[in-house]
């Protein structure tokens, strides 16, 4: 068996080169690669790592798809990675969000001291022969009793906010994902809105993702609601400062002064005006620039990486549920099944299904489904799609795109089973039920409608319905007979004697269109489908 082959496309630590090596994987290092390099590259690994230097492109994902299964960012921005592309084909991105928390947190505290004490300039005035003058000029604030807003209190964000406080500062935040009750235990007093936030602030600092939503945070019209001598800090991501906005406030005085480690545009132009500017202090992104962040992160990345080509483990992941080990094991049963479930219901489904519900019943309803349900839709997608090839990353999405509603219930009522799986898709017309369990360690089919039954979920199957009558069953062993088809297994249910029968024979082979129609013709028989699981 080859060895899995990862690509180390930006610089990491040596040991995570040697993890990487350690753990069986073969390891390419290419560093400074064009797009066309890339997409040359990709369709020989299984695992690409970057930091911020690299693009991982839609073109490349593309280009690797079918092989390539994990991208890690060494850092935590993802903004130089098409994560639409990668979800789309199936590819995980995973990032390192602990391994440079203390890093980029102590540097943006420390840029926010320099700020608020002009530590850069007053150096440079000793060094230029100008004690008496810097002096002078150079008085600060104290950080004391000041105001500080965190925009963003994930990792970093969190970091910033304990070492403002022993500083004896106000801190007040906004994330739109922070709950109010996290807050108030990290003593931290939250506001639904960034102008809230930042009108009330003598130093703001940032601690988010670029994104559509964010780009620009810090803005003209915001800037305009601030305190005049308010204080920036972006030791985050470029772009999140509309940078000719502040430069216009630090022109007006709006603004005393601002501390950026990243640029929209890396490195800055010669006429990049800001750099003119005495109330500004600049480091060239070095907020994770520490001998422990670039070993952690090194580490961290290159152990996600393998986790998950061979394990298929995924932690750390932008566009997929975290999935350890533990909980792979505890899960694993339920995915295989959960997958077959939606194959099953794809192929006896209603045209024009609007909607998807599967409900969890039983031990399965105590553990985090989330991957269950994307199972179960991956099969039920990837069965006759035309939208692309499903998977547990697109599957939602996927379903969305077709307007297909999803809804994961957990029923309260008692179960005669251990664990059960039940899945509807249909429309306002009709619906499909389909439910699935296990006997010991064998997956079951227990339920398809309201017939209950007990069918291996494996192989060529033919279900049909029929009038309870006799002979109709020994019919369609002829038809099958005469078609060279052997049947393995059958399950037959009925709602009474003479009433409704539903049964589902495993066949050893596929049932033909000719033998299927031969089948629909015989009396007594209602409907027959074939499926194949």
């Amino acid at each position: 068996m080859s060895q899995r082959r990862v690509l180390v496309a930006d610089p990491i630590s040596e040991k995570g080169i040697e993890h990487l090596k350690s753990s069986g994987l073969a390891v390419d290092i290419k560093l400074g690669l064009s797009e066309a390099e890339l997409i040359a590259l990709a369709p020989n690994y299984e695992g690409i790592i970057v930091r911020s230097g690299v693009k991982i492109t839609a073109p490349v994902i593309e280009a690797g798809a079918g092989v390539l299964r994990a991208i890690g960012r060494a850092g935590v921005g993802v903004d130089n990675i098409d994560i639409p592309a990668a979800t789309k084909h199936g590819v995980v991105v995973m990032n390192t969000p602990a391994g440079n928390t203390i890093s980029t947190a102590e540097h943006a505290f420390t840029l926010m001291m320099s700020l608020a004490r002009h530590i850069p300039q007053a150096h440079q005035s000793v060094t230029e022969g100008r004690f008496k003058e810097g002096r002078k000029a150079y008085a600060g604030v104290e950080l004391y009793n000041k105001t500080l807003a965190i925009l963003g209190m994930g990792r970093i964000g969190g970091e910033f906010a304990r070492r403002a406080m022993g500083f004896g500062m106000r801190v007040v935040a906004y994330d739109p994902y922070l709950a109010a009750s996290k807050a108030k235990a990290m003593r931290v007093e939250l506001y639904e809105t960034v102008d809230e936030a930042v009108a009330q602030a003598d130093f703001i600092t940032l601690h988010m993702p670029k994104t559509p939503e964010t780009t620009h945070l810090i803005n003209e019209a915001r800037i305009k609601l601030m305190k005049t001598g308010v204080r920036i800090i972006n030791c985050a991501r470029g772009g999140l400062i509309d940078e000719a906005a502040l430069l216009e406030g630090i022109k007006s005085g709006k603004v005393a002064g601002a501390a950026l480690d990243v640029f929209e545009i890396e490195p800055p132009a010669d006429d990049y005006e800001l750099l003119t500017r005495p109330e500004m202090v600049f480091t060239p992104h070095l907020g994770a620039s520490t001998e422990e962040a670039q070993e952690n992160v090194g580490i961290e990345i290159a152990e996600a990486i393998t986790n998950r080509l061979l394990r298929g483990e995924v932690i750390n992941a932008v566009n997929m549920p975290n999935l350890d080990e533990t909980t792979l094991k505890l899960i694993g049963p339920y995915l295989s099944l959960s997958e077959v479930l939606g194959k099953l219901v794809s192929q006896i489904a209603p045209n024009q299904s609007d909607f998807f519900r599967i409900e969890f019943t039983g031990k399965v309803s105590e553990v985090d489904t989330t991957l269950v349900t994307r199972s179960a839709l991956k099969g039920f997608l990837e069965t006759g799609s035309t939208s692309g090839s499903a998977n547990y990353l697109n599957a939602t999405s996927l379903a969305e795109g077709r307007g297909i509603r999803v809804t994961e219930s957990r029923p309260a009522e008692d179960c005669e089973f251990t664990d059960l799986i039940t899945v509807t898709v249909g429309n306002a017309k009709e619906n499909v039920i389909v439910a699935g369990t296990f006997f010991g360690s064998q997956p079951r089919i227990v339920k398809i409608q309201e017939h209950n039954i007990d069918a291996s979920p494996e192989g060529n199957l033919l279900i049909f319905e029929n009038t309870d009558a006799p002979g109709v069953v020994g019919a369609i062993g002829r038809v099958l007979g005469e078609g060279n088809i052997n049947i393995a297994n059958m399950s037959l249910s009925r709602n009474k004697v003479g009433g409704q029968a539903l049964s589902i024979l495993n066949v050893d082979s596929a049932v033909d269109a000719a033998t299927l129609k031969k089948i629909e013709a015989i009396p007594g028989i209602q409907s027959a489908t074939t499926v194949v699981l």
